[in-house]
This record gives structure tokens, sequence and C-alpha cells, in this order.
């Protein structure tokens, strides 16, 4: 019988991953710290900065009861929201972290900014982008506190569809911080404040409204790793609907954003190619393998929602899937748009400018359109550091790319560590050169195998014959 492990990394494996989770932050040179003059500026804005609107000269928008949903333990808000239903549809208030009142162009905390690219997310702890003191107090969008924010208004219509956008600067106070499972529980037990409630109306209609613009959200589960007193445990589960609403309001501003952008003819667009039509071929064909074909008359997005995630074929298909996602990056622009301004997976032109406490170029991308929105020249340290920016992003993506994949490694290899000689169950996800890349049933590793001839989709039994935890290796062999 193949063996079930539990997904907590055992203690005796402990010490070992965390020297080699230190280990990983030298060689890719990451700093949790930041220069004293970095938070000697920090600190100074968080003094100087104004959070009372008369003295701001912003709007006072403290009436609206705005909340937020994150992760639990999340003390670097980016996203407050308010959602209210109308005779006609809804209006969505969306407020952003007003990051760029506490980062003077140019400065200290600009300049490490820019190094940095992006908070990174380590199972040891994450590496933020900026100083605790503005990203996790003084900007973030905490509960009770008043706090500058960028504000979209969407007036939407029955649905989901918005007729009437804005943007303004303002003061607003978060009445409450949700987890997404807190969230979700209100919801479901019918307890949840008018704005959650609103949520369940507004995430199916704008998912529909993805179907229409060919878009797809694969919601592939994903693993994760969890940090806590009992240690670090590997969970890999599907999204809470919740989840998939709250972000259809940010893919809804980014796609708001990227018109304002083009409209005016100066900004930075997150893009992606779509798929080549011999890819597209191929994994038509590989469907067809898989016993669930890809219908002529049906969409790609609709067939992907359409798709059993607990079948083994399905998550063959799904990995096939995210491979046609590919060339993901930034394009700025100062006059002439970008030839293909397409993000393909969204199905519409986008920009990132929700996370600016989490992401560079959010800042830019607030800046940018606040101006627009309003009638005014995008200032110009916007235009004269735009073009730096893709290069900036590409970096620090590849960055973080990186840390999550060897971070994955280690963990997964921690968490089979000492099991050699045991035999798994596996689904294969795709052929990968001269093996196959798999997916443990029970705990839920990923792997590749090299020489084992099998089938995407097919059901395989694996043997555990080396684990390095330093190295992040794991070394599975077909059984006989």
């Amino acid at each position: 019988m193949p063996a079930r492990r539990p997904r907590v990394v055992p203690a005796r494996a402990h010490d070992d991953l965390t020297e080699s989770l230190a280990q990983l932050r030298t060689e890719l040179d990451l700093q949790a710290g930041f220069p004293a003059e970095v938070e000697a500026e920090a600190q100074q804005a968080v003094r100087s900065v104004p959070t009372e609107p008369a003295a701001a000269q912003l709007d006072d928008l403290r009436d609206i009861e705005f909340l937020t949903i994150d992760p639990a333990g999340s003390t670097d808000l980016d996203q407050a929201l308010h959602l209210e239903r109308t005779a006609t549809g809804a209006v969505l208030q969306y407020a952003i972290a007003d990051l760029p009142a506490f980062v003077a162009p140019g400065g200290a905390v600009d300049g490490e900014a820019r190094l940095r690219g992006q908070t990174l997310y380590a199972a040891d702890g994450r590496i933020p982008l900026h100083p605790v003191a503005l990203s996790e107090d003084a900007a973030s969008l905490l509960p009770g506190r008043e706090r500058r924010a960028f504000v979209w208004r969407f007036v939407l219509d029955d649905g989901a569809r918005p007729v009437e956008t804005t943007l303004r600067r303002a003061v607003i106070r978060s009445r409450a911080q949700w987890t997404y499972v807190d969230a979700q529980a209100a919801i479901d037990t019918g307890t949840a404040p008018e704005a959650l409630r609103a949520l369940a109306w507004f995430g199916p209609l704008r998912r529909e409204r993805e179907a229409e613009r060919g878009g797809v959200s694969l919601n592939v589960p994903q693993a994760r790793i969890v940090a806590d007193d009992h240690g670090y445990r590997l969970e890999r589960e599907a999204p809470l609907a919740i989840e998939d609403w709250n972000a259809q309001a940010s893919l809804l501003t980014g796609m708001a954003a990227a018109e304002l952008m083009l409209r005016g003819g100066v900004g930075i667009l997150r893009t992606m190619p779509a798929a080549e039509p011999d890819d597209i071929t191929a994994f038509r064909a590989q469907t067809v393998a898989l016993g669930i074909p890809w219908p002529e008359d049906v969409s790609y997005g609709d067939y992907l929602r359409s798709l059993d995630r607990d079948l083994p074929a399905a998550l063959a298909i799904l990995d096939a899937a995210a491979g046609l996602f590919r060339g993901a990056g930034y394009v700025a622009f100062d006059g002439d748009p970008p030839a293909d301004p397409l993000q393909a997976a969204i199905g519409a032109p986008y920009a990132h400018a929700t996370a600016p406490l989490r992401r560079l170029v959010d800042r830019w991308s607030l800046v940018t359109c606040e101006a627009l929105a309003n009638g005014r020249e995008v200032p110009e340290w916007v235009r004269e550091t735009l073009p730096t920016l893709p290069k900036i992003m590409a970096r620090s993506d590849g960055v973080a790319n990186r840390l999550d994949a060897a971070t994955l490694d280690r963990v997964e290899a921690a968490l089979l560590s000492r099991h050699e000689g045991q035999v798994f169950e596996a689904v294969v996800l795709g052929r990968r050169n001269d093996g196959a890349r798999v997916q443990l049933t029970d705990p839920p590793v990923t792997a590749k195998v090299t020489g084992l001839d099998a089938a995407p989709g097919e059901t395989v039994h694996l043997r555990l014959t080396r684990t390095s935890i330093a190295t992040g290796t794991i070394v599975l062999e077909p059984t006989a």
C-alpha cells in the first residue's frame, strides 16, 4: 500500500530546514533589514505626513464602512473595500493604501525600494519592500485607524459592469479586518455584513464577464507553506470562493487603471501574449488523450472552468494549461501605446495598481491614474522613471520565483526526509524530457522523476530513494 504521511515537517528535520532556509537567503542576497538612512526617512514621513482630512487637503470618507479581507496574520494591508447593492446594480468603493504620500521620489526609501522591487515571502518570514513603519503601520489600511488612500469608485450595473468610474485621494477608516476563512464562514452562515454579502453577488457576475472577454482564472490548488508554533507544514487546497470574489475587485481595478493609462497616453501595463496556435493545437490534442476533450464550440476559459479538479486527468490538463500562459512582463509607454497591450489570461489590458505596499510598480500606476482621472499632468518624476520599471520588476520577479521554488523544494524535502525506501502514490502531470513531473497524493509534493515512462493523468507508485534538505533534492524511482 502507498504510504500516507502527515503534512508537517517532523521535529527531527526542523533544525536542518531552518539552516537551509537561512542559507537560501544568503545565496539570494536577501536583506530583511534596512539601512539606517532608510529607516530614518521612513520614521520622519510617519511623523510629518498628515492624515486629518483638512490638514491633508483630502476628501473625508471616514463615514464609509470599509473592510479588509486578507490571509490570517497579515499586517501589510493594501486594499479595503465597501460594496453596496443598489436598485440597478451596486457601488464598489475600493481603497488602496496611499504609499506615495510617504515616499519622496529620489529619496532613501524610494532608492531602497527600487533595489528590492517587491515584498518577498519566504517560509521563515517576509522580506519587506518598505520599512515596516510604513508598510505594516502608517500606510497600512489597519482597522480603526485613519489612513490615506486612493479610492476607486465604480458604479456597477446589474451585471457588475462598470458604468461610471472615478478615482480620488481621501482619508478612510476601515472598520474590520477579516480573514478569508472567517469571511467565508460569515457568508455561508448568513452573519456577514452587507459588503461581504454583496461580494457573493459581485464575484460570480465578474466571473461571467471574464468568460465573455475570453479570460480565465485557473484556480488550481497551489502548494502553500505555513509556519506556526507547530513548525512548517505544506497545504495544497483549492482557494475559497471569497478569495476569487475579492480578487475580482482587484482585477476590475487593474483593468480600469490600464484603460485610464491607454486613454491618457502614459503608464505601465502588465502584459502577456496570447498562446501560439501550435501550442493551442497541442493542448487540445492532450485533452483528447487524457479523456476529457476540449470541444471545438466551447471557449478555452469555459472548458477549464468545467473541469472536475478531483480527477487525476484534470490535474494534468490544468498543469498543461498553466504552460500556455507564458511571457508575462511590464511595458512602459509615454506617447504611443504598446502594440499589444493585452494580458491574455485576463482577456483585457491590465495594470498592477492595487498593492503599493508590496509591489514597486503600483506606486507609479496609482500616481499616474489619479492625475489622469482628474485632468492633471502626470508628475515629471513619474514620466522620467517609467522606462526603468520593466527591468526592475523583471529582476525582482526573477528573485521571487527562485525564492519560491527553492523554498518549496526544501520544505518538501524536509517533509519526506527519513522516509527513504517507502512507496508513494502519485499522479503524472506531464512529461519532462527524460522523465515526468508528478504530484504525490499525500503529502502533496511535486517532483520530477527521471526515467518514468507514464502518460499524463496516469496514477503510478514511486519509491523514495533520497532526500537532501540542504539542496531541496527529492529522488523518486518507479517501482518494479
